[in-house]
């Protein structure tokens, strides 16, 4: 039997927005966080001015001068802002409601103990996408309140970690993995308290390389509801890493969501690696099999030579409205590269056309 829904009415008003309308996905944050020019010390903040969490104090340990603890660099530590300044990620969720996003994503892509690993803080994964879901809510709610009949919905996101549970990161051992499908889902499970913690409306696992990564991303969903006695709608958003048309862990997008199906997501798509161009002939692909909504969030073009990117907000927004009138999209928005300017651009292109009817539904019409 399935569990009820953790927040019912919202569910409610999110399936008859999806119903109405293309919905619009907020575009990146750690793009308009590099705008802001942030040095190692408004990475680290009071907290953490030394390189560590002075908060935090394991066995007894008391943190002070010469104690002996090693600091390490947070610069580029983007979720770490969550905490440090909070007053960026807030104006940041803002512009982008204010450009036309209905959904806003979470500033937790790297808020699990794995990815955490990597700067000493993993005691910070359940604080970290708590506080992550409570900024994206707060604005959201703000926002709702002057326009009650549009209401905007917080995605919390869980993302792919720095590990893979299907490949070998060293070639001269095939069969050695990094991480284990358990590892992954303990990981997981801690996040995704975070996030329901602080109001998320959706879960999303997102930017999938690894399907097996997702696979115990979801586990580990599962396990959470089960905590609860109640769920959340579940998104899933994978990434074709280039011109092969496929994963990294070599599935195509329709090897991609038949693998997942099982979950039965509210949305399957895909987000990052490629412009929207490339990526036209893959959300097709999810468009003609999936009998569950469809997302793509791209990059704004390729890289260029020097890491950026270069596609405009008009020439993304006209690709865009092509998929919707092909019917291909139910939720739409931006990755790396994209501002409130492209997201405003996509919102005002996508105006008025019809969203994609789940294949369901159109089987069910014929």
């Amino acid at each position: 039997m399935s569990l009820p829904w953790k927040q019912p009415a919202r569910v409610a008003a999110l399936e008859a927005a999806l119903a109405s309308r293309i919905l619009i996905i907020d575009g990146a944050m750690g793009t308009m966080i590099q705008r802001h020019e942030l040095q190692e010390a408004d990475y680290r903040g009071e907290r953490f001015a030394e390189g560590y969490d002075a908060l935090f104090a394991a066995d007894g340990h008391a943190h002070g001068p010469g104690c002996g603890c090693e600091g390490h660099d947070q610069r580029g530590n983007n979720d770490l802002l969550s905490l440090t300044r909070p007053d960026i990620i807030r104006v940041i969720h803002r512009e982008y409601l204010q450009a036309g996003a209905d959904l806003v994503e979470t500033n937790t892509f790297n808020s699990t103990s794995i990815s955490l690993a990597d700067y000493r803080l993993q005691h910070l994964v359940r604080e970290l996408n708590r506080e992550g879901a409570a900024l994206a809510r707060a604005e959201c709610d703000a926002i709702e309140a002057t326009t009650p009949e549009r209401p905007r919905f917080v995605i919390g996101v869980l993302g792919p970690t720095s590990r893979t549970a299907s490949l070998s990161p060293d070639v001269n051992r095939p069969g050695f993995r990094a991480i284990t499908f358990d590892e992954l889902a303990e990981a997981y499970r801690e996040a995704a308290r975070g996030l329901i913690d602080g109001g998320a409306d959706i879960l999303m696992v997102e930017t999938v390389f690894d399907t097996l990564n997702a696979k115990a991303a979801l586990f580990a969903i599962d396990d959470v509801f089960e905590e609860l006695g109640a769920r959340l709608p579940v998104m899933i958003s994978g990434t074709i890493t280039d011109a092969s048309g496929r994963t990294l862990s070599g599935q195509t997008a329709e090897a991609f969501w038949y693998s997942l199906r099982h979950a039965q997501p509210m949305a399957i798509g895909l987000n990052c690696a490629l412009g929207a161009k490339d990526l036209r002939q893959h959300v097709d692909v999810l468009a003609q099999i999936a009998d569950t909504h469809v997302s793509c969030h791209p990059n704004a073009g390729l890289p260029n030579a020097f890491g950026g990117y270069d596609e405009t907000p008009e020439e993304m927004a006209g690709v865009l409205r092509e998929f919707a009138q092909s019917g291909l999209l139910n939720l739409v928005g931006g990755c790396c590269g994209t501002s409130p300017d492209h997201i405003r651009a996509i919102a005002e292109a996508v105006r008025g056309l019809p969203p994609r009817a789940p294949r369901a539904a159109l089987e069910h019409a014929a």
